[in-house]
This record gives structure tokens, C-alpha cells and sequence, in this order.
């Protein structure tokens, strides 16, 4: 049960940074390196930590990226139900993400391109064709406010003067 714990306090740790090293990680848990070290790694092992990730805000880097969220619609098929689609679906490297959502679609399939005529033809072309596949709807994402957890600053705005008649 204090294994855990320990387990659950680093992950919420890494998390909320993942560079942090793990002398910093025993001093703020209260617990020896090596075993911050050892449960780091059993849970890189077991596959539970997936994968390190930094939030790029691709904007202020003077990336231009397109995204969108395609609602997937599929027939389920018997011994697989969304399994074998989704996973169809994961394999292209335009997609972000897939997952099986509650609601009238089935799928919410997150993807990246360069340009919106881009990611309108990966629809049209990979998506749309696969036999499973019964409909779908594409939502562009116009602006980011917050990414896994981290909040985008804002642009300085200018004030507003207050209208008097």
C-alpha cells in the first residue's frame, strides 16, 4: 500500500513536470533517491509511464500546424467491437489521439496537418473509406487555451475605454 503511494505521488509529480530530477523527487516525497529511481523504472516497465512529452504552443515557436477532431461513426464489428478500428485508425501518423467516446459518435479521433486542405484529404482519403466507418464530422480547433493542463498566456490585450453617452 506505501509502494502505492509512492507510485501515485511520482506519477502526479512527473506529470506536472517531467524533467524533474529524481533527487528533487525523493526531497519533495520524503523518500531515499534509489527508490524514487526504482519505482520510476518499474513503472516505465510495467508501461504505465508512457512517455515523456514536452507542451509546445507550436503558435509562439512560428510552427504552422493544423488540428482537428474527427466524430467517428462505426459499426462495431463482432469479436473486436471498436477495438480493430481504432487501432486501424491509431496506426496513421497523422493522428494524435483515438478514443472510444459515449454520445452519438463512436470515436473521437484527434489529428495534426500542415494545412487544412491537409487534414480535409486524410479525412476523405483514410478515414472515410474504411469499412467500418458510417459517418464522420470534422471540427477544426480555431485556438488552444490550455494543453494538457497548461495554460497558453494570452496575447497582451489593450484596454478597453468604457463607453459614455
Amino acid at each position: 500500500m506505501k509502494e502505492e503511494r509512492g507510485e501515485e505521488e511520482i506519477l502526479k509529480v512527473l506529470e506536472e513536470n517531467a524533467r524533474i530530477s529524481d533527487r528533487e523527487i525523493a526531497r519533495m516525497l520524503g523518500i531515499e533517491v534509489n527508490e524514487v529511481k526504482e519505482i520510476i523504472s518499474k513503472l516505465e516497465r510495467a508501461g504505465v509511464i508512457r512517455k515523456y512529452k514536452a507542451v509546445v504552443n507550436h503558435e509562439k515557436a512560428g510552427i504552422e500546424t493544423v488540428q482537428a477532431l474527427i466524430d467517428v461513426k462505426v459499426s462495431p464489428e463482432r469479436n473486436t467491437g471498436y477495438d480493430s478500428v481504432a487501432e486501424r485508425i491509431s496506426r496513421f501518423p497523422e493522428v494524435k489521439s483515438v478514443r472510444l467516446v459515449s454520445g452519438e459518435y463512436d470515436l473521437s479521433v484527434l489529428v495534426s496537418g500542415k494545412t487544412m486542405h491537409e487534414v480535409a484529404y486524410f479525412v476523405a482519403e483514410k478515414i472515410a473509406p474504411l469499412e467500418q466507418v458510417r459517418n464522420t464530422v470534422t471540427h477544426f480547433l480555431l485556438k488552444t487555451y490550455k494543453e494538457n493542463g497548461e495554460i497558453y498566456e494570452e496575447e497582451e490585450k489593450g484596454e478597453r475605454l468604457a463607453v459614455t453617452l
